[in-house]
């Protein structure tokens, strides 16, 4: 059934939305992954080792590619 014109413009709105969204949330990553590189851990109080060491399993569990996509959003050096 083919799709009318309206739910396409609506089809394309959320799409936009999603790409806004994304961009963001890429630059959230981007900025999370650079402050963990910088952060030495032995220098963190106990209680932040915990989030920090959540915080860093969850950035090694994304795609290279996000990974990688992130950093650059955030105009990040990849080495």
């Amino acid at each position: 059934m083919p799709m009318n014109t309206q739910e396409a413009a609506m089809l394309r709105e959320e799409f936009e939305m999603m790409m806004q969204e994304r961009s963001r949330l890429l630059k959230v990553v981007g900025a999370a992954a650079v402050l963990v590189a910088n952060t030495d851990a032995g220098t963190l109080p106990i209680a932040v080792v915990d989030a920090a060491d959540q915080l860093s399993e969850a950035l090694n569990a994304l795609p290279e590619e996000t990974l990688k996509d992130a950093l650059e959003s955030v105009q990040a050096e990849v080495e």
